[in-house]
């Protein structure tokens, strides 16, 4: 319809123009394309109006948006965190708000105009910014608010809250040797395994602050794992040793610490534990040379001699030991022929 109101435009225009009698010349051709040109560009709106006002009527409505101040949250422990949610919704003024919280399972924070779970008592809602009251290392993690708006033809809309709770520093556990012998390698310990972030540490001699980088220093410090390493201790390291653990949340905390002494090595005491080391190995070794050559069994082939009335006998306590062992056999003794007692030597009274 429009294509045929713009042709009778364009006719009745063109029948409008002046006839020139004759020939036309040169001006009067350019005459005519330049008005041509005029009508094209008076046709183009009214041809294209239609396509812009169905693209208008065909384009999708705007989402529900839903936004946060802050996508990450430190805060320290036992202080109040804020969870900031703001929303805006095409047509529905009262959608509905939740929270979950993210983990091995999703958790509801807020749920149906009411706190859920550990939650309930501890935490305030306004508009769809949630406060959590006092919290601890449980209630860290990651948290997500839920826009649902069921009159908007897109209804649900979201945002991610990540809460890091902080803690301070506690009281390090320090490992001090109390002595230590001039050469020997040594290593101090410290450690805080509650503080978050993680502390780290630095130690004091004489509450002197030791600077590893310092020229010719005969020690070594970690500062995260909080060893402090003397390659060769020498007796100028006697003292009192400290460990600073400081994480940047609340306050650095010291541990009690220890005094270290450094002696030097005893040479009498090493020339001892040495001569005793290798009186133990001699009399090992020839025990068991002993013991091998059978010095230590039971029987060793001794032999003694018994007396008898006509003369002595040598036995052998292995023939002995032999007769013992035949328990199967029925020994019968030879008869003995009867003898008269006869006097072999003489004496007088």
């Amino acid at each position: 319809m429009c294509g045929e109101n713009g042709a009778s435009r364009k006719t009745g225009i063109i029948q409008e123009l002046p006839r020139e009698s004759g020939r036309p010349g040169p001006r009067g051709s350019a005459r005519k394309t330049r008005l041509r040109r005029e009508l094209w560009i008076m046709e183009t709106p009214s041809l294209y109006l239609p396509v812009v006002i169905l693209l208008m009527q065909c384009s999708p409505s705007a989402p529900v948006t839903v936004l946060t101040l802050r996508s990450k949250v430190e805060v320290q422990e036992f202080s109040d965190a804020v969870l900031s949610c703001t929303f805006r919704t095409e047509k529905d003024q009262n959608p509905r708000i939740e929270w979950k919280k993210k983990g091995t399972d999703v958790s509801f924070v807020y749920y149906d105009g009411h706190f859920r779970g550990p939650f309930e008592g501890r935490a305030a809602i306004e508009g769809a910014t949630v406060t959590l009251r006092k919290v601890t290392q449980k209630d860290a993690g990651e948290y997500r608010c839920e826009i649902s708006a069921p009159l908007d033809l897109v209804t649900l809309g979201e945002t991610n809250v990540t809460l890091k709770v902080l803690v301070p520093p506690q009281t390090p556990s320090c490992e001090i040797p109390s002595s230590a012998v001039t050469g020997s390698v040594v290593q101090l310990r410290c450690r805080d395994r509650q503080s978050i972030p993680p502390a780290t540490y630095s130690w004091f001699k004489d509450s002197i602050p030791l600077n590893p980088r310092q020229p010719n220093a005969t020690f070594i410090v970690n500062a995260y794992t909080g060893v402090l390493e003397f390659k060769a201790v020498a007796k100028e390291d006697t003292g009192r040793y400290r460990c600073l653990a400081s994480n940047g949340v609340g306050k650095p905390k010291m541990c009690e610490g220890n005094s270290m002494t450094i002696e030097d090595v005893n040479v009498a005491v090493v020339v001892t534990v040495v001569v005793v080391c290798l009186l133990v190995v001699i009399c090992g070794c020839g025990g068991f040379l002993l013991h091998r050559n059978g010095f230590f069994s039971r029987h060793r082939g001794r032999s003694f001699w018994i007396s008898e009335c006509h003369g002595a006998a040598h036995i052998s306590s292995q023939n002995l030991h032999r007769t013992e062992d035949m328990s199967n056999v029925n020994y019968i003794p030879p008869p003995q022929e009867h003898q008269d007692f006869k006097h072999t030597q003489s004496f007088m009274l």
